[in-house]
């Protein structure tokens, strides 16, 4: 951490929070290139935005299961979705909703302990 005093002049510049996390961390592009792998060998991406925490990539395999990889900010989940061979960008629209195969425990886990 470089200290600086009053007055002083600093040679490097200064990098803001977009710049420091334009990039998906090695970790997150290895995640998402095992779940294409492992369903099918391509998938949908669904970057959503989650404020301070964040940006969550949905991604729905060929086979229809899904999972998520969470990233710094949005421009790095379009980042990884760039990455990761056989990852495509889409919004929640019809298609992409109706690509997910939700089975029977993942709908009760969801509904939460009064639904049971």
């Amino acid at each position: 951490m470089a200290v600086v005093f009053p007055g002083a002049v600093s040679r490097i510049p200064a990098m803001t929070a977009t710049e420091q996390t334009t990039a998906p961390s090695p970790k997150a592009v290895a995640a998402a290139k095992a779940f294409v792998g492992a369903h099918g060998g391509s998938a949908r991406a669904v970057v959503e935005n989650l404020g301070r925490a964040g940006a969550r990539v949905v991604l729905i395999g060929e086979d229809g299961l899904f999972g998520d990889v969470v990233v710094p900010d949005v421009t790095a989940g379009a980042a990884l979705v760039e990455a990761v061979a056989g990852l495509t960008a889409h919004e929640w629209d019809g298609d992409t909703v109706a690509a997910m195969k939700i089975g029977a425990a993942h709908r009760r886990k969801m509904a939460g302990p009064r639904a049971r």
